[in-house]
Order: C-alpha cells, then sequence, then structure tokens
C-alpha cells in the first residue's frame, strides 16, 4: 500500500501539460504565469501560480514551501525526531498530545480505514519496513517476518481523542507510515496558503499528487496530462462523477498519455504497480504493501483519481489499487464527486 523506496513517491509521474498564453487579464489586472520548484518529501515539489507581479508569486510560493517543509517533519518516517516517529517511539505506552496537523492526518486516515474496510492502514509501517529490506536484498520476507508484522498492524490499534488531542498507539512495535496520504495532504495545504494570500489560480504538484485551485485566466480548468498510461495489451475502465474529461493523447510507438481536462478546485493522484517494483523468482511484486495481507500487490493495476481534494485523491489511489479494479469501483462509488481511471494488465 505505500512506498518500499520512498514513503513519498508514487509510482506513476506526472507531466504537467498547462495550455496557456504566459500572460493574461483576469477582469481589469493583468496576471503572469509565474513557476517555482523545491525537492521536499522525496520528490520535485512545484508550484505554478498566475499572480499580478513575480514579487506577489515568490511571497506566496516562498509560504507555500515552508508550509510543506514543516508539514515533512511532522509527518516524515524518515526522519527520527519528526512528531510521527516520536509518538511510533511511545507505542503501548501512554496516549501523547499531537499538532492539529498530525491529528487530522490521522483521522482523515482512520476515516479511510473504516470505510474500507482496512484496505487502506497507516499502521502498516513494519511491512513497509520489511519490503524496503526485500527491495534493497531481493529476497522475500520469511513468512515469520511477515507474520510478526501483521500482528503489529491495525488501524483500530489507533486509539484517538479529537477533544484533547491526545493519540494512543496500543500495541508495542507499531509504526505508522502515511506515505498513502502525505502528499496529497501537504499539496492541499500548499495550495490553502497560497490562496489565503490572495492568489486563486495555482497548481502544486508532488510526485503523482496535484492540487489545482481556480483554472488559468480564459480557461475552464487546468489540463493534466498522466504520461504513459495506456497500451494495446492493457485493459482500461474509467467512471466519471467530478465533471472533468477524460482523453487520451497519442505519444508514439505505442505508447498513449491521459489528458484530463477541466480540473478546477480538486486533487489529483495516481498509485499502482507499472514502474516501480521488484521481481524476486521469476514473480513480480509491486512497491505497494496490502495491509491485510503484508504482500507486495501483484495484479498489475494503475490508477488515476480526481477527488474534491488531494488528500481525498490521494488516500483513494492507494487504496482502490490495493482493492483492485471490481471492489474498488465499487468503492469508488460510495464517495461523492469523485471520477477513477483503471487499467491494469490483461
Amino acid at each position: 500500500m505505500f512506498n518500499i523506496g520512498s514513503a513519498f513517491l508514487h509510482t506513476v509521474a506526472f507531466l504537467l501539460w498547462i495550455i496557456c498564453l504566459p500572460s493574461a487579464f483576469c477582469g481589469d489586472e493583468k496576471v503572469e504565469r509565474f513557476e517555482f520548484s523545491e525537492i521536499a518529501m522525496g520528490v520535485r515539489a512545484r508550484i505554478v501560480v498566475y499572480a499580478s507581479s513575480e514579487e506577489e508569486a515568490r511571497t506566496a510560493c516562498k509560504a507555500a514551501f515552508d508550509r510543506i517543509a514543516e508539514l515533512e517533519n511532522i509527518m516524515s518516517d524518515y526522519r527520527p525526531t519528526s512528531e510521527l516517529m516520536r509518538l511510533c517511539a511511545s507505542a503501548g505506552a501512554a496516549p501523547v498530545k499531537v499538532s492539529p496537523e498530525l491529528l487530522n492526518i490521522l483521522e482523515r486516515s482512520a476515516e479511510m480505514s473504516r470505510r474500507s474496510d482496512g484496505a487502506f492502514d497507516v499502521t502498516i509501517g513494519p511491512m513497509v519496513r520489511l519490503w524496503r529490506k526485500a527491495r534493497q536484498s531481493k529476497v522475500l520476507p520469511s513468512c515469520e517476518e511477515i507474520e510478526a508484522a501483521r500482528k503489529l498492524v491495525g488501524w483500530h490499534n489507533i486509539e484517538i481523542n479529537p477533544e484533547t488531542r491526545m493519540v494512543r498507539l496500543a500495541v508495542p512495535g507499531m509504526q505508522l507510515d502515511l506515505g498513502g496520504i502525505a502528499k496529497g495532504y501537504a499539496c492541499d495545504e500548499a495550495l490553502r496558503v497560497i490562496r489565503n494570500l490572495g492568489i486563486s489560480r495555482a497548481l502544486v504538484e508532488m510526485g503523482g499528487d496535484i492540487a489545482v485551485g481556480d483554472p488559468p485566466p480564459g480557461k475552464t480548468g487546468w489540463r493534466i496530462e498522466v504520461a504513459n498510461v495506456a497500451k494495446a495489451e492493457h485493459e482500461r475502465t474509467f467512471t466519471t462523477n467530478s465533471g472533468v474529461r477524460w482523453e487520451f493523447k497519442s505519444t508514439g510507438q505505442g505508447q498513449k498519455s491521459l489528458v484530463i481536462d477541466g480540473c478546477s478546485n480538486v486533487g489529483i493522484s495516481s498509485s499502482g504497480d507499472t514502474e516501480q517494483f521488484i521481481e524476486i523468482d521469476g514473480k513480480r511484486y509491486s512497491h505497494i504493501v496490502d495491509p491485510r495481507s503484508g504482500l507486495g500487490l501483484t495484479n498489475r493495476i494503475a490508477v488515476t483519481i480526481v477527488a474534491r481534494d488531494c488528500t481525498t485523491s490521494d488516500s483513494l489511489a492507494t487504496t482502490v489499487s490495493v482493492l483492485g479494479e471490481k471492489k474498488g469501483l465499487q468503492f469508488i462509488e460510495s464517495f461523492d464527486g469523485v471520477s477513477a481511471y483503471i487499467r491494469r494488465l490483461r
């Protein structure tokens, strides 16, 4: 369910395709397009804004990158001093008071876990660590190792008191991994910061997750391109409930990219096993681990989700990858305003 090599990197790399003039008039005000990028959460984070001046754009984007860095210090499972890792260190002991941000993402995670019956589970940390090791050693985890990790996994064992912001991990040795939701949450937060500084036409991209605000000037929405999503041997399924338009664009040599048009004030996320995987003894295992079995996925699936925000699209993309096409589509139908593209190898 989560990345073995990097807790914040999805499988499908996004290419952004924005067809618009570098400057345009918004009402009576002329705005220009500005783009900035930094490395954050293990990927290149990119922000595009339409602003009246470079100073306004730089100020807003700096504040957004600062917010992303703040969230990384809270939610990283690679930094021993992060708030998340300090909470994990207290597993089995007394409750710990957490920040509003960590409380919020744990509550959102618990809701996705409840609705998916455990297909999404941020307590998957012990399993993720096993598969990170397997990726390096090219040796599968033993049945005993997987079973030992499974005993430490279970979203019901996170006890949350929203009123006091106290959180307890009930089982000693529990480890949390927010790799299936944190980047989406960070994109949403960065977009919120930019909007609060007076810029509504903006896009934030981090790996396989994108949050967009109001459309570019003169456009009905942002136009997003997802690279190399379709070949003849792929079976594809669409569901559209969010008002966006899906189309394919030929990129040559039998490859096609997916274009999502009309995106406005939504989140877009991709997840799957088509790029990041390990092959051991002739069998291919995804970087996404099923928290119910403790095994890397073998179903050769890739998912793109459009939802009301990027926190939702990020966690849904991971969940649908684990559930598979049939159950995943049924699960998506329980959410309002969600569209999905699913492809699998025949």
